[in-house]
């Protein structure tokens, strides 16, 4: 006889999202998305790491083509070409590593191999990441205010596009329209993660003339193993008070539970994990 599987909702919604009906906790998203980074940060840095590889080779591949590393940051045009590719090829993938910051919002573990599991979303993902980008660097271009303020509200679209199955215009859409309540606490979010990441940046800067150089590249690379975990993470816990997640599972009151735990601001990192069933619903 088989199971009953029920559909969850966790979180918010796209409908209370889209009236403004939701808050955020700085501090609280801040320490659960830390609590998040320290019971689970090799999915993300191994996504990151395959992605970060990909792109490198693409770039050198496509730069070929184009006449060099060289020629193509001298050319406006072969460079924005380069990036349009890198984006294409590196933002299916991508789209894992998003998804396990909000898969750990609700308690769920991952694994490195997420980052193809939704690639039968890769033409859409990478579509909205090209007008995401394109929206940012235009604003940027224009005044730096609105590319910040785009930066901002357009940062959960590929969640929107990959968990809710919207098509990028829509995702775009709504994730301003709902982004725009509560600006000024999400920019206060990204401003500390941003100062964190300067932090890591000042000791390899300070020590890039010296013998001991290795030195500052070792502690930038061990502490981005922390900061970035904790900004998807960070991202993940953002996505699921804004507009929700829908969890397939045969056991919704351990859905509920695993979520619970997973947005206490605990103090001491939990050891004893159990296993669940539940299955994302993508």
């Amino acid at each position: 006889m088989s199971e009953k599987i029920s559909v969850v909702q966790v979180g918010g919604s796209i409908e209370q999202a889209v009236k403004g009906d939701y808050a955020i906790d700085t501090k609280q998203v801040l320490s659960q998305a830390w609590q998040q980074t320290l019971k689970a940060r090799v999915s993300i840095n191994l996504g990151l790491g395959f992605s970060l590889i990909l792109g490198m080779l693409v770039s050198y591949i496509a730069s070929g083509y184009l006449g060099g590393i060289e020629a193509v940051f001298q050319d406006p045009q072969a460079s924005m070409i380069l990036n349009i590719l890198v984006t294409v090829v590196i933002w299916p993938f991508m789209a894992g590593v998003e998804m396990m910051g909000v898969l750990h919002s609700i308690g769920m573990k991952t694994k490195p191999s997420m980052i193809f599991s939704f690639l039968k979303r890769g033409s859409w993902v990478a579509i909205c990441a090209l007008l995401t980008s394109s929206l940012i660097s235009l604003g940027l271009q224009l005044l730096i205010l609105p590319g910040i303020f785009l930066a901002v509200v357009l940062s959960l679209t590929i969640p929107l596009v990959v968990e809710k199955q919207l098509s990028p215009v829509k995702a775009i859409v709504i994730s301003v329209q709902a982004l725009r309540f509560k600006w000024f606490q999400l920019m206060t979010l990204y401003l500390v993660l941003i100062m964190c990441f300067l932090a890591l940046l000042f000791p390899m800067a300070l020590l890039v003339e010296s013998s001991i150089a290795p030195v500052g590249v070792v502690i930038f690379l061990f502490g981005m193993t922390y900061l970035a975990p904790w900004y998807y993470n960070v991202k993940g816990i953002l996505y699921r008070d804004i507009f929700g997640i829908q969890v397939a599972s045969n056991n919704p009151e351990k859905v509920i539970e695993n979520t619970a735990n997973a947005s206490q601001n605990i103090k001491k990192t939990q050891k004893d994990e159990q296993n669940s069933d539940d299955t994302f619903s993508a």
